[in-house]
């Protein structure tokens, strides 16, 4: 049974972006080299535009036993809190406010984050920080699963 479901992919901006860059790489390639060259070129650009910007999307779930942020998984038991981030906040916990220790998931796209803080004695991670469009929805759906649970282990 899946609480919260959310994919985070690169916004439209940068596809554009990567669009545009792969256009200028054909004209000026094309001016220089010919017009099978320049065309070569962008079609190689753009295909690796598209290439980083799919592998950069990320899927976060939160299911009743476990929290899955892309291939990372754990389980719910293992969880103590969630808490939900805004972007000055969000900010400081990945920059200057960091634990060396901390698993972070940012997307430098995205402006709110949730702190999943981490309560196993045997992990030395303290915490996650996850970018997410909606941070007080993500802490939610943690908090009700996680009490759902039980909390601690």
């Amino acid at each position: 049974m899946v609480i919260y479901r959310e994919r985070l992919t690169v916004p439209v901006a940068w596809w554009l972006l990567g669009g545009l860059f792969a256009f200028s790489a054909m004209i000026a390639v094309g001016w220089y080299r010919g017009l099978f060259w320049g065309v070569a070129t962008g079609a190689a650009a753009a295909a690796i535009a598209s290439a980083i910007f799919a592998t950069a999307s990320i899927r976060i779930t939160v299911n009743a036993g476990e929290l899955a942020v892309g291939r990372a998984r754990i389980e719910l038991s293992y969880l103590s809190d969630a808490i939900p981030l805004d972007k000055h906040a969000a900010s400081h916990r990945a920059g200057p406010g960091a634990d060396a220790r901390a698993f972070l998931v940012i997307r430098p796209y995205i402006a709110g984050a949730v702190e999943i803080t981490l309560d196993d004695p045997d992990d030395p991670v303290p915490y996650w920080l996850i970018s997410t469009r909606h941070p007080g929805q993500l802490a939610s759906a943690l908090s009700a699963a996680i009490s759902a649970r039980g909390g601690l282990h």
